[in-house]
């Protein structure tokens, strides 16, 4: 049985007076009390009470029986995204802070630790990283945000590695469950680690200390470490690999093939290519000899894949050894940035990754608030899926949807360009709703549609929102026929579903509606036939009313109707719908 609040209660009440911090800094003494069979005075100097832990643990423990360190976050919460934060703090600088030489002024928690890691290392051999809540450990193993966090945490593990020299201590990460006491994870990490040739190579260096290293590698080094390290190479690459059989990868395996059969020298592979990009955690110079650590491919997936393609092809695998040694002379340039942020990151990938043509609205796939509208979603629709990544509904099998939390019976998902059209819509900006390009490639315009705030809105308003899109042709139809001089309404769809956002959300039926119609995609009849009420009574007088005005009417009746597609009509409807109707502005 897990720990109740009533036992958080009692323990507030015992200890306060000794320990101090907040009720549920005690949800740590009693867990580490329990699981270890201490008695509070022995663990709690291993918690922080009421100490703000900028590693992102809260609590730590030393096993010297089992020969584990753990390093723990507690939270009092059975929301999974309770551990956004600490988990970010943990991957960016904590690592770092507990594992690396002392930083300045360290807090009580972590100058415990530290002290506990210099008495005990020679006893430590794993480090286990537990997140403890009150929620359902399967929900955050599934988190698209946490999977991706983790992954940057568990590429930290070269900094255990140099804190433990000459020994193999292995790194687990979990999440486990006070309430069932269940746990996922299991993630135990190996470090890659290669040893590369990088003659005659240049550094540079920016202010803020972002490093990049440009020379030529051996490009069978590449396909060596793609062996070993498989997709996980390329999880900061946007796009994994183009099509095998695409014209960009068939002319990488030609060109390869002229030099394996001698018919050009591998020298000449250099010059008619672009080259790669590499993000590294680590890396050091030894003369002409790198020894790189947790490499990730930003650009040159391509390269890549078509190279482990053509290495493994039958033809290959049948070449005397003559022709299959030229291979190894083939070089490719090389640009290895290290010391960077995960933001300067993005920005590396986005911009080395243009020339090949690339849908803006992919190089934002994998951005952190389109990981957590995935999760937002998944976890408020019924395991609605969210398609922030091109064709991925498709390319998930039902057991597949189903081990990531989704539901298969979900006969759609909801997709990144179209919930980009909604939040616009919402937001008034009809201007913007026809430049989704431009959207996607402005960094204050892509911010600002996909807004922060809408991770706290009530997720089926979104969907209702969402979903009058696949019924504007029907309603524009339908105020086209109700009466004469509605001609152009099917000519401003996109003032329409503005317009008809702000009907909805200024419904007195609007909560009603919530349950009836926000939980699924699928478009109800009864919701098709309130829309096509909504747009008949209410929306085609607004417009009529504001096309009237002067400056507009003289564009209409010369059927130039680019004004119809401009927020400042919008912002006229709204004051029309404010004075006819009483609607007052509603954001999602």
């Amino acid at each position: 049985m897990g720990i109740t609040k009533r036992e958080l209660d009692q323990a507030y009440a015992q200890y306060k007076s000794r320990y101090g911090g907040s009720r549920e800094d005690y949800f740590a003494l009693l867990y580490l009390t329990r699981e270890f069979e201490k008695t509070s005075e022995q663990v709690a100097r291993n918690i922080a009470f009421g100490e703000e832990a900028s590693e992102g643990i809260n609590a730590f423990h030393v096993d010297i029986h089992r020969r584990n360190l753990y390093l723990f976050q507690f939270q009092w919460a059975a929301q999974h995204q309770a551990f956004k934060e600490p988990l970010r703090r943990l991957a960016r600088e904590g690592m770092e802070r507990i594992f690396c030489p002392a930083p300045e002024a360290p807090g009580r928690l972590l100058a415990e630790l530290r002290n506990r890691l210099h008495e005990d290392q020679s006893v430590i051999d794993k480090v286990l990283i537990h997140f403890v809540y009150n929620g359902d450990p399967n929900d955050a193993d599934q988190s698209a945000t946490l999977d991706a966090l983790r992954e940057d945490l568990e590429a930290k593990k070269y900094v255990i590695d140099r804190s433990f020299p000459g020994r193999e201590v292995t790194l687990t990460f979990q999440f486990i469950s006070n309430e069932t006491r269940g746990r996922v994870g299991g993630h135990t990490r190996i470090t890659h680690r290669y040893d590369l040739s990088l003659p005659s190579s240049i550094v540079s260096v920016t202010e803020a200390g972002e490093a990049l290293h440009v020379g030529f590698v051996r490009l069978l080094d590449l396909y060596r470490m793609y062996r070993e390290m498989g997709q996980r190479l390329f999880e900061r690459n946007i796009r994994a690999g183009l099509d095998p059989d695409g014209p960009i990868n068939r002319k990488i395996r030609a060109a390869l093939a002229d030099v394996v059969e001698g018919k050009a020298p591998a020298s000449a592979f250099i010059f008619n290519h672009n080259g790669i990009t590499i993000a590294a955690e680590h890396l050091e110079v030894d003369d002409d000899r790198i020894h790189l650590t947790e490499p990730r491919v930003l650009n040159g997936a391509q390269t890549i894949t078509s190279l482990t393609k053509f290495v493994e092809s039958s033809e290959f695998a049948k070449a005397p050894a003559e022709q299959a040694d030229r291979l190894e002379e083939v070089r490719v340039l090389a640009k290895i940035v290290t010391h960077a942020q995960p933001s300067f990151i993005t920005a590396v990938t986005i911009n080395t990754n243009r020339q090949n043509p690339v849908d803006p609205v992919n190089l934002r796939a994998s951005d952190p608030i389109q990981l957590e509208f995935q999760d937002k979603f998944r976890d408020e629709l019924d395991g609605l899926l969210y398609e922030r990544q091109e064709r991925l509904f498709a390319s998930l099998s039902e057991e597949e949807l189903l081990e990531q939390g989704f539901e298969p019976s979900h006969r759609r998902a909801m997709e990144i360009r179209r919930l980009a059209r909604t939040f616009l819509a919402a937001q008034g900006e009809v201007d913007r709703m026809s430049r989704l390009n431009e959207v996607f490639e402005s960094e204050s315009q892509y911010r600002s549609c996909f807004a922060e705030k809408y991770l706290k809105t009530d997720a089926r308003r979104i969907l209702l929102a969402y979903k009058i899109q696949y019924r504007l042709n029907k309603v524009a139809r339908e105020i086209d026929g109700a009466g004469k001089g509605y001609w152009y309404v099917p000519r401003a769809k996109n003032l329409l579903w503005a317009l008809l956002v702000q009907g909805v959300l200024n419904q007195a039926k609007l909560t009603a509606w919530l349950e009836g119609f926000g939980t699924t995609l699928t478009v109800e009849a009864d919701f098709t036939q309130e829309l096509l009420s909504l747009g008949v009574s209410k929306v085609r007088h607004v417009i009529r009313e504001a096309v009237a005005d002067p400056k507009y009417k003289e564009q209409l009746d010369a059927e130039r109707l680019s004004f119809l597609r401009t927020k400042a009509l919008y912002a006229r409807c709204v004051e029309v719908a404010e004075e006819k109707y009483g609607w007052t502005k509603q954001g999602l």
